[in-house]
């Protein structure tokens, strides 16, 4: 099942002015953004590919995640290996 994302760089001035770069015209109709950090925002990809993947026997054994931990380590939290991650990249 094939997926995208939309996303467009919202670049912050000194004086706190964002200014949106998005040449393809997507968010022209919306009020309203989310920033998220780009490696972030990849570690988002590599999650929604893994449920794609009908992963649900690891994503029911993870158990409680405290909210101070970052997103990535739910790869290491899941089982995934660095060649498991490098797989999930290669199908962007």
């Amino acid at each position: 099942m094939p997926y995208k994302i939309d996303n467009a760089i919202l670049k912050k001035d000194k004086t706190g002015r964002v200014t949106l770069i998005e040449p393809e015209n997507v968010f022209k109709d919306e009020d309203a953004f989310v920033a998220i950090k780009s490696d972030d925002l990849i570690t988002i990809q590599l999650l929604i590919n893994s449920i794609l993947h009908n992963d649900f026997k690891r994503w029911s054994e993870l158990g409680v995640v405290p909210e101070t931990e970052p997103v990535k380590s739910l790869f290491v939290r899941l089982g995934y290996s660095k060649a498991d991650i490098a797989s999930l990249l290669k199908e962007f």
